[in-house]
């Protein structure tokens, strides 16, 4: 069995010969005798065909064992320091298919991961791209993002679709505790409703969409205004305006021109001549 085992290569070409001169000498002594005696023997010689390669592999494995072994270890661990060298493109090819697979938003929709945000202009599977939006001002700076999916995992997903067009809008005037803002509430919410009044019915359509689609509440679409103060006994005047996302900073801009403008007449003398 050592000699065998010295000369493995040689050992198995003759095996294998061996093995397919001895299969192929009984399946026609077989068929011979079956066709003398008008038998069946397609399942005998299918029997001799499957028994003979099983003998070949139980053979070839075990003059080869030891080979096939650190064969084994070397491709495991090659596989494991591929693994290790591509863990991130891996993890990337994995949120790819979660976030194909959730489907969290889609191209075009507006979304905010850490503090990233931005309009979603491609997905494939290494990245997410976007162009940057700044939350604040809903408006776009011009840069693009390129966020690795394997962040998508990890990290919460903000799909901010309903801000692009619509977006309940606030601002808050601080004003010093001398201010009296009951006695200006009622015209700065009709002033509010007059610069909302052309897309109103359209807001309240909108409003409706994200209240059954979210299924909450949320402020609008009349405008809304609060008066709270400040740890210091300053006074807050909050504005909260559901409106079209392109025209919150004119409307804010134009109330808060009214607001000053408002306090700035009450404060004028009163002419008796007038």
């Amino acid at each position: 069995m050592s000699i065998l085992l010295e000369y493995k290569l040689l050992t198995s070409f003759a095996f294998i010969i061996f093995a397919f001169l001895s299969k192929h000498y009984l399946i026609v002594l077989i068929r011979y005798r079956a066709k003398k005696k008008q038998k069946e023997h397609r399942s005998l010689t299918n029997a001799i065909k499957n028994i003979s390669n099983l003998a070949v592999l139980i053979l070839l494995f075990y003059l080869w064992s030891p080979e096939l072994q650190d064969f084994a270890i070397s491709i495991a661990a090659f596989m494991v320091a591929i693994v290790l060298a591509t863990r991130e493109f891996i993890q990337c090819f994995i949120g790819f298919l979660y976030i194909t697979s959730t489907n969290p938003f889609r191209v075009g929709d507006w979304v905010q991961t850490k503090d990233h945000c931005g309009e979603v202009i491609s997905t494939d599977w290494a990245k997410l791209t976007m162009l940057e939006v700044d939350i604040a001002t809903y408006s776009y700076t011009g840069k693009t993002l390129f966020i690795p999916n394997n962040q998508l995992i990890t990290s919460p997903i903000k799909n901010l679709n309903f801000l692009k067009r619509y977006v309940s809008h606030s601002f808050t005037i601080t004003m010093n505790s001398d201010y009296q803002p009951y006695k200006y509430k009622a015209k700065l919410l009709k002033v509010a409703k007059k610069y909302c009044k052309d897309f109103q019915t359209v807001a309240e359509r909108y409003n409706a969409i994200i209240e059954r689609s979210l299924d909450v509440t949320i402020p609008g679409p009349e405008p809304e205004i609060s008066i709270t103060t400040t740890q210091m006994g300053r006074i807050n005047t909050t504005f909260v305006i559901f409106c079209p996302t392109e025209k919150s900073f004119e409307i804010e801009e134009k109330l808060t021109e009214y607001f000053f403008n408002l306090v700035e007449a009450s404060k004028q003398p009163i002419n008796p001549d007038e």
